[in-house]
């Protein structure tokens, strides 16, 4: 595995690492792990893909402790920084909640760099009310992270979510930045789709894990396969007694790597 910088395009230097050749593949983290919790999934295609594993600006090393540089807008142009910094015209492109909203993000408005999308346990595409309610629950935390720090902005929210991604987020904790973890709530401020139908027209071939948890709801990637036209929803993937990143890969892996073989294959 390589590890290494690229220039994001407000200058930002941003961690990432790569293993594997091929087609290039981006995975990107949830809200909460860094690029760690996806190595052992990285394993399982790096035989038949570049895989390259970026820590999201704000988690991991890649601090971003300015709330302004948090937005849907950056971390899209944050992914094709890394396209272009691999010498890349396109890729697949796929995540775990946060990361799977930036994929979706990014195919919407570039689905000419996109082969291909994998999303697993996709986040909730709130409407106005619910939009709100985020925005006040990440206010919240980013306090409790600016004054108690990390366990504390997380302790009342880790219970309610997937044990997975309670031990990915305990896991990275130690490596995380506080203000960086704080500023990147502002996230919350922003809105990823208008709503689900915005993503009626995307073309890409989506591979599609449904969450298990609130933030994460089944329903939503239920609704996402009535809308994409290539959508089609994975066999197997996540359930409630997983509980490591390599029980996610065992898990997914088998699916994202057929379905990778399938779209995104050499040209």
């Amino acid at each position: 595995m390589i590890e290494s910088t690229y220039p994001a395009a407000d200058g930002r230097p941003l961690f990432f690492a790569t293993l594997g050749t091929g087609p290039l593949v981006v995975l990107l983290h949830g809200g909460g792990p860094d690029h760690r919790s996806l190595l052992p999934l990285a394993h399982h295609l790096a035989d038949q893909h570049t895989v390259a594993l970026p820590d999201i600006r704000g988690y991991g090393r890649s601090h971003c402790p300015d709330p302004a540089q948090h937005t849907w807008n950056r971390y899209t142009e944050d992914v094709l920084a890394l396209l272009d910094h691999l010498g890349a015209e396109r890729a697949a492109v796929g995540g775990t909640g946060l990361g799977s909203t930036i994929s979706l993000r990014t195919a919407l408005r570039h689905p000419d760099r996109v082969a291909a999308t994998v999303l697993i346990s996709v986040e909730d595409i709130e409407d106005d009310a619910g939009k709100a309610a985020e925005a006040e629950f990440l206010a919240a935390f980013a306090e409790r992270v600016r004054t108690s720090g990390i366990e504390a902005g997380w302790a009342p929210i880790l219970p309610r979510l997937a044990p997975l991604i309670g031990e990915l987020v305990r896991e990275a904790m130690p490596r995380a930045d506080p203000a960086s973890v704080a500023a990147a709530a502002a996230i919350g401020a922003d809105r990823a789709f208008s709503g689900i139908d915005e993503l009626a027209d995307l073309p890409v071939p989506t591979l599609i894990f449904p969450g298990t948890d609130y933030r994460h709801p089944p329903a939503v990637a239920r609704e996402l396969l009535g809308r994409l036209p290539n959508g089609r929803l994975a066999s197997g993937g996540l359930t409630a007694e997983l509980r490591s990143a390599a029980e996610l890969a065992d898990a997914v892996g088998p699916a994202v790597r057929e379905f990778l073989g399938e779209f995104h294959r050499p040209v």
